[in-house]
């Protein structure tokens, strides 16, 4: 089960301010009059607490979140194990939980990497801005299109691409789109994909693909991501632990094209 760490901020929060109110209120008062000075455990807790997870809500909600990337479909952008930061004022604010819009900012760019909640899931997701609203997006034969004109690529070499089959031989590229030039991968096989392969981005939404094409459910999938849903921009790796018993490493730090 998938923790919300906003909603239980959010709880916390309003927990401990709730109590800390309360006592000031109604009955600090009453204490002081009877000669008491030692405040309730509760309320040294809730006193306590209240400035430092509201800090922390404020930094989570409007400035700065972090993520671990689970899943190999931005592969080689980022890792399994990886830990990144999320700009989440980048795109403008909003409040935390439900997510309202309460200032604007920058819209997003083709080629930028994005967190997002996508439409058939609760969870968060991070893939890549391909499309933008209006375009017209084509995938087929494992060749990109953006609003009828090929994206260009430089092939890099060969590498091992791990899928559900097992490990099959792949090719790596560097891709220019948009606003990034960054490298991807695709299995080097002649099958054609067998899903659709155009679409049109409707108005306030965005097409997401991942950089591990042929290992990656996204708006090929699941379709376009509207607006609203919109997280954060992925900006910086810092931190990379391998799964199971691994000490974290640095090694790995740099920023997210």
């Amino acid at each position: 089960m998938d923790i919300d760490f906003s909603l239980v901020l959010v709880i916390l929060v309003s927990i401990c301010g709730f109590i800390w109110l309360l006592d000031s209120f109604l009955f600090a008062r009453a204490r002081k009059q009877q000669g008491q000075e030692q405040e309730p455990v509760v309320v040294e807790y809730a006193k306590s607490f209240f400035p430092v997870l509201f800090i922390v809500l404020m930094l989570r909600s409007f400035v700065v979140e972090p993520f671990q990337i689970p899943s190999g479909s931005m592969i080689p952008t980022l890792e399994v194990g990886d830990f990144i930061l999320v700009n989440k004022y980048h795109y403008g604010l909003r409040l935390p939980v439900i997510g309202t819009k309460i200032m604007d900012n920058n819209e997003p760019q083709r080629g930028e990497v994005m967190v997002f909640i996508p439409p058939h899931d609760p969870r968060y997701f991070i893939k890549r801005v391909v499309g933008l609203p209006g375009d017209r997006i084509e995938y087929e034969n494992k060749i990109l299109r953006v609003n009828g004109e090929q994206v260009d690529i430089d092939i890099v070499g060969e590498t091992l691409i791990e899928t559900a089959g097992g490990m099959r031989d792949g090719v790596l590229f560097n891709e220019q789109l948009g606003v990034a030039n960054h490298r991807a991968q695709i299995v080097a096989d002649d099958n054609r994909n067998s899903r659709r392969s155009s679409w049109v981005v409707p108005p306030g939404h965005y097409f997401m693909m991942g950089d591990n094409r042929d290992n990656s459910a996204d708006s090929r999938e699941w379709g376009p991501v509207p607006e609203s849903n919109i997280v954060g921009k992925a900006f910086v790796i810092w931190m990379h632990k391998e799964p199971g018993f691994n000490l974290p490493t640095f090694a790995r730090n740099q920023r997210i094209y």
